[in-house]
């Protein structure tokens, strides 16, 4: 199964995983990482977590057979694309169809007291 991990993590953190990976030639696990818990949860709404879902292990779609598939109107779903392009949640391939290049996620991160 190809999973990616939602984290919440610092940048420096995120760059010295990445400076490791490039050191040892060794990728690590695929993450997407967000820098604070609120940037996550502004990120990830409960509509597009529903994208995210359907798109899953679908392949390449169309942002209009993402919305059919939502039951959602275009416009709102590609708000909703865009916004997770940006956050490299998604990614667009050559003929302009969005996917979602994993079959599962996970969802990591960690509440401290103030």
């Amino acid at each position: 199964m190809n999973t990616v991990t939602f984290e919440v993590r610092s940048l420096a953190d995120t760059l010295a995983d990445f400076a490791a990976a490039l050191k040892t030639g060794q990728a690590s696990a695929p993450r997407i990482s967000f820098e604070t818990p609120e940037q996550l949860w502004k990120t990830l709404t409960a509509k597009r977590w529903q994208l995210i879902k359907v798109l899953a292990g679908a392949g390449p779609v169309t942002i209009r057979e993402a919305a059919r598939r939502v039951s959602r109107d275009v416009k709102a779903v590609h708000a909703d694309v865009t916004a997770l392009l940006n956050a490299g949640v998604l990614d667009k391939t050559e003929d302009g169809k969005i996917v979602f290049p994993y079959d599962a996620v996970h969802v990591d991160f960690m509440l401290k007291a103030a």
